[in-house]
């Protein structure tokens, strides 16, 4: 069964944004969910050369403004499929900046942009979202 992990460039530094993060890492505490925090000193190029030699055996997904978009069912499904894979899903937010040019799967939170903290906590919670949707649970409603 793959894990996911959650990649943020640096760690967050607004206390209510990093408890949210908290709060829904607890909730998910079963689904292997975890997130990885890397140093927010590293150039977007370091960054991602880093986020790909961490993940050479792994699906690594990008978090951009120009990814698919997919609406919480979508993304569900999305999820389940991760969760059947032998390998681990790597889902990275990038720096501010954004990521250099790149031939890697992309996805879109939304057509809005976020400071990639606030990113985080939407990601976060709509991976909750899709487990509750996945077990059924009446969260989505």
């Amino acid at each position: 069964m793959g894990r996911i992990f959650i990649h943020l460039h640096g760690k967050p530094k607004d206390k209510s944004l990093s408890s949210l993060l908290q709060m829904y890492l607890t909730r998910l505490e079963s689904e292997s969910v975890k997130i990885v925090e890397h140093n927010d000193n590293l150039s977007k190029n370091e960054y991602f050369n880093k986020l790909t030699n961490l993940t050479k055996n792994a699906n690594l997904i990008l978090f951009e403004e120009k990814g698919a978009n997919h609406n919480s069912i979508e993304f569900s499904n999305l999820i389940k499929s991760w969760k059947l894979e032998q390998e681990d899903t790597h889902l990275a937010i990038g720096p501010a900046e954004g990521f250099p040019k790149h031939s890697f799967s992309k996805i879109s939170l939304s057509k809005l942009t976020f400071p990639h903290e606030l990113a985080a906590v939407i990601l976060i919670e709509q991976i909750y979202r899709s487990t509750q949707i996945i077990k059924g649970t009446k969260y989505h409603k």
